[in-house]
């Protein structure tokens, strides 16, 4: 099922909700919510940081190799 019929099924059924069950529902919901936002951020691994030292080594012999992202983004 796709993600935007799923979201509109649950909207349409919590709008169906009676008051005392919204109050049940209401810290789940939270709960979840919550956890979605706080995504689990690792240390880098020796091979990822032998990676950046990498990149900037090649950034530091020639500057114009490199392209800002913010060039990218806005083109």
């Amino acid at each position: 099922m796709a993600t935007a019929i799923l979201r509109k099924e649950l909207y349409n059924l919590i709008n169906l909700l009676p008051d005392n069950a919204l109050l049940a529902i209401k810290p789940l919901l939270v709960y979840l919510a919550d956890d979605y936002w706080k995504p689990v951020i690792e240390p880098a691994s020796p091979k990822e940081i032998a990676m950046c030292d990498e990149r900037m080594k090649e950034y530091e012999k020639d500057l114009s190799s490199f392209v800002p992202f913010k060039k990218i983004v806005t083109g």
